[in-house]
């Protein structure tokens, strides 16, 4: 939608801003664009709403990197609320987007030291770390959080994906399943889970594997990626030293599981010769072979 800054009032800004804040539309740059061409100096009209344009304009100007507006409506905010922990955040926030990192903590920090229940603030010195590269660091402040915080489901997500990238797959299956005690019923995660713990390696973590990747399935019966997962464990079983019985088991599996993909891809996929591509595919993951090392 194309605005015509020219024949607007500060009340259609006005009205304008309100709706992308009812909508949660960012528009942020419209919104500083409207605001430095009509709003700037009509803010004092608005009335009630002038700390919400005042806040709408920052996230605007942090998200422009026009940190010159963020900083004179944080400014104008300090002045009308002077030690207000919103505008500290915000604050930190532009210290933050300015990449002056070490003064965006001790921000933080002073937040903290006020409301110790106050978890945004924790949060955003973990978003520092993982920018500044300190995936260690963050790791070891995420994991002070979640002893305080500890059924912040996203906190847990956040503190596997740090470990994955740590390689640290035992840790990562941890965290997830933590996840998986505050959710049950998502596929998602049972399928997250399964990864972790195919790409572990091993006979134990393997069949654990299947059965995420087999409970994934059952809560989603359209999950391609699942009906892979079970395929490729139990190719992995079915070549291994286990039981004959198990392997017998595991092989009508596979081949049941790469029956299903094959139904479920021929039936959404436009691609022709699908068939012949599953056929390659069952080829080559048939080479496929997990070791633990």
């Amino acid at each position: 939608m194309s605005l015509n800054y020219e024949e607007m009032s500060w009340r259609d800004v006005r009205d304008h801003f309100r709706k992308w804040r009812e909508d949660n539309e960012r528009r942020s740059d419209d919104v500083i664009q409207l605001w430095e061409a009509i709003l700037e100096d009509k803010v004092a009209k608005t009335g009630n709403e002038r700390h919400l344009i005042l806040e709408q304009v920052i996230l605007a100007a942090l998200d422009t990197s026009r940190f010159d507006v963020a900083g004179r409506c944080i400014k104008e905010l300090s002045v009308e609320f002077p030690g207000s922990m919103r505008v500290m955040k915000f604050k930190a926030m532009r210290l933050e987007a300015m990449e002056r990192y070490t003064e965006a903590v001790e921000v933080l920090d002073a937040i903290i030291a006020k409301d110790e229940t106050n978890a945004a603030p924790r949060k955003r010195k973990i978003a520092i770390l993982k920018a500044k590269g300190r995936r260690i660091d963050a790791i070891k402040e995420l994991n002070e959080y979640l002893k305080k915080f500890m059924i912040d489901q996203e906190a847990w997500q956040e503190l596997c994906n740090l470990y994955l990238a740590e390689g640290d797959y035992s840790k990562a299956a941890f965290c997830m399943e933590e996840v998986l005690l505050h959710n049950p019923h998502s596929h998602l995660i049972h399928q997250r889970l399964a990864d972790i713990r195919y790409t572990m390696g091993g006979a134990e973590n393997i069949d654990a594997a299947r059965t995420y990747y087999s409970q994934a399935l059952k809560l989603n019966p359209n999950n391609l990626r699942a009906l892979y997962g079970i395929y490729l464990c139990c190719s992995s079983i079915a070549n291994s030293r286990a039981l004959g019985s198990k392997r017998k088991e595991a092989y009508k599996m596979a081949q049941w599981s790469l029956e299903q993909a094959n139904k479920l891809t021929s039936q959404v996929s436009k691609i022709e010769n699908n068939d012949k591509i599953i056929a390659s595919l069952e080829s080559a993951f048939g080479h496929l072979e997990i070791k633990s090392y």
